[in-house]
C-alpha cells in the first residue's frame, strides 16, 4: 500500500500545505505577482503542485526563491491565504532538505548582515571581499567586474562609505533581535 504524500508523517511540506489546502485556483496570485515572469512556474502551479503532494517536484521548482515578500498575492487572495508566509516556509524547509543548494545565498546574507552590524549599514566593498573570500571560488569576482564597474560610475557604491554610528553601533540591537529569536 502506497501512503499518500499528504499523510506521510515525514513529509516536510505538510504544514505548507495546510496553509493553501483552500486555494481554489484562481491564478490571482500568479497574476498579482511582480516575479512571475522570471520564476520557473507560476504560484498557481506551485500551490496546485504542492495540493497534489508532489513534495520532491515542489522543493525543486525553486519557485519560492523567486518571491520577493511584496505580499501582493496575500493581500489579493480571494481566500485571504497567507501566501507569502507559504513561500518563506517553502524557503525554510528546501533549505533544510537540502542546505548545499542555499550555501552561497547563507553566506552572502551572513556576510552582509556582519557588515551592517560593524557599521551601521553595508560597506560593499568589504562585505563582498569577505562574500568571495568565503566561496573559495578564485573566479567568482570576475563575474561581478562589469556589474559593480556600472554601479561605481553611477555613484551607487563606492570604496569606502562612510560608518554610521561607530563600530559594532548595532551589536546590541542584533544582540536583542536574536534572544528575542530563540525565545519563540
Amino acid at each position: 500500500m502506497t501512503t499518500h504524500p499528504a499523510s506521510d508523517p515525514k513529509d516536510i511540506l505538510a504544514p505548507i500545505r495546510e496553509m493553501v489546502r483552500a486555494c481554489m485556483q484562481c491564478g490571482t496570485c500568479s497574476g498579482t505577482c511582480p516575479n512571475q515572469a522570471v520564476m520557473p512556474q507560476t504560484p498557481r502551479v506551485l500551490w496546485a503542485m504542492l495540493a497534489g503532494g508532489e513534495t520532491e517536484a515542489v522543493l525543486e521548482s525553486g519557485v519560492f526563491v523567486y518571491c520577493s515578500s511584496c505580499y501582493h498575492c496575500t493581500l489579493r487572495c480571494p481566500r485571504g491565504l497567507p501566501l507569502t508566509e507559504a513561500m518563506a516556509a517553502l524557503k525554510q524547509a528546501s533549505a533544510r532538505a537540502n542546505p548545499w543548494a542555499f550555501k552561497a545565498t547563507q553566506r552572502f546574507y551572513h556576510r552582509f548582515m556582519a557588515s551592517v552590524r560593524r557599521h551601521g549599514r553595508v560597506k560593499e566593498a568589504e562585505f563582498m571581499t569577505w562574500y568571495f573570500w568565503d566561496m573559495k571560488n578564485p573566479f567568482l569576482p570576475l563575474s561581478y567586474l562589469p556589474l559593480g564597474f556600472r554601479l561605481m560610475v553611477k555613484g551607487k557604491v563606492r570604496p569606502e562609505p562612510p560608518s554610521f554610528g561607530g563600530p559594532d553601533a548595532l551589536g546590541p540591537l542584533f544582540d536583542r533581535v536574536r534572544a528575542l529569536e530563540e525565545r519563540s
